[in-house]
């Protein structure tokens, strides 16, 4: 409690210093300052925040450590090319694109203003370096040569991307360009980044390392990667964006061994601070603050006997061993594991016939008398169900070991 106690003053002071030196006049000054005044929810109380947006979720177990306007609608900036990577992975995964593919370059990815990866006018890009100019240089004109390559035009790649953003439940989001620049009726929410965060680690681990690299050169110009917690190997990825209706955002992640010695990972989502600076000390308070207040407690792991002997009625085997079906474990305030307890159920006796795998029961995890998690228990083996002999000698009492 100490430390929650310590970070949270941090964060005040944070914030209050923050307070008018926002670069875009005196209205945006006194929005951003409205919103430093509202502080973030988290499990161990209230915590202030300069970001107008914020959102901190712990990927392994799926608990959301901190939200601040969390599922309002906000300019993702160029937060926007975490979905543009997405569909760009999805194809690559399928086989449909291939990473060494040369890609021509229009004139209109050319022209792209904003941040560039300064592709060659008339000339060819691979995807590889286009996926490098895009992450890495958060360059405008490799995401529209991406996607021209891919669907034909911007327009059509856009569709892709809402499209996919529905099918991995991104519901507060939608998307009007590939780049993330400015345009009505493009938006996410914070949760949804740190959604598609996860999705990009789950789904794409071969492509994953494309957002932890700290420089890229391509046609003769190096640049840095602008997401400062990478280049201090504080975080593995993924993205930086900045507009003037956005302010500054930042989506950083990264993985550390917990007190089980498992490893978990935590997602940091913030946009609308005021600098690059101020989004850079951000996003380091909020990764350092989620792994300092919180521990993922793992009860058993995927695959794990819960239950070594659930009786089985009318079987070729008496009992039969009960498995957790995925990881059970939660995320809670460091120190408060004897808040949680676990309890299994299941239907006593189970009927034959069973197949393995085959839904049994679940187990529960409570925190503070609450109901946070169910995973189901599988059968761990098949029991065949007796015949008309062993059956009628089981109803006498007398069925098979």
């Amino acid at each position: 409690m100490g430390a929650a106690a310590a970070l949270t003053g941090l964060g005040l002071r944070n914030a209050q210093a923050a307070r008018g030196h926002h670069a875009h006049g005196k209205a945006a000054a006194a929005e951003a300052e409205a919103a430093d005044a509202t502080p973030a929810a988290t499990l161990v109380g209230p915590l202030p925040t300069p970001a107008r947006w914020a959102y901190v979720l712990d990927h392994t177990t799926g608990t959301v450590l901190l939200d601040k306007a969390g599922n309002e609608h906000m300019p993702p900036s160029s937060l926007t090319k975490m979905m543009t990577a997405y569909v760009v992975f999805t194809f690559l995964a399928a086989g449909k694109l291939h990473l060494d593919q040369m890609l021509p370059v229009s004139d209109r990815a050319w022209r792209t203003q904003g941040s560039k990866s300064f592709v060659p006018q008339g000339g060819n890009a691979s995807v590889s370096d286009l996926i490098q100019g895009m992450i890495i240089q958060s360059g405008n004109d490799a995401c529209i040569v991406l996607a021209e390559g891919i669907a034909g035009s911007e327009e059509r790649f856009v569709a892709l991307m809402n499209e996919a953003a529905r099918r991995i439940g991104l519901t507060g989001s939608h998307f009007m360009n590939c780049t993330g620049l400015p345009a009505p009726d493009h938006y996410m929410t914070a949760r949804d980044v740190a959604v598609l965060a996860g999705r990009l680690v789950h789904d794409f681990p071969q492509y994953y390392h494309f957002f932890g690299e700290k420089e890229f050169t391509f046609n003769g110009i190096k640049q840095g990667n602008r997401n400062v917690l990478v280049d201090k190997g504080l975080a593995d990825g993924l993205k930086t964006g900045h507009t003037d209706a956005g302010g500054f955002g930042l989506c950083a992640s990264s993985e550390r061994p917990n007190a089980d010695g498992d490893r978990n990972r935590v997602i940091v989502v913030i946009n609308g601070t005021s600098s690059s600076n101020q989004r850079a000390r951000e996003g380091e308070r909020l990764l350092s603050w989620a792994f300092a207040n919180f521990e993922t407690v793992t009860f058993f792991h995927k695959g794990q006997v819960v239950e070594a002997a659930a009786p089985v009625w009318m079987g070729t085997h008496r009992t039969i061993p009960l498995l957790a079906s995925e990881p059970v474990s939660m995320t809670v305030p460091a120190g408060w594991r004897d808040k949680t307890r676990v309890t299994v159920d299941y239907y006593s006796p189970l009927i034959a016939p069973i197949q393995a795998g085959q839904p049994c029961g679940t187990v529960s995890i409570w925190f503070n008398g609450k109901l946070t998690r169910q995973v189901p228990l599988v059968a761990g083996a098949s029991v065949e169900r007796l015949g008309l002999l062993g059956r009628t000698l089981a109803r006498l009492g007398h069925a098979p070991a």
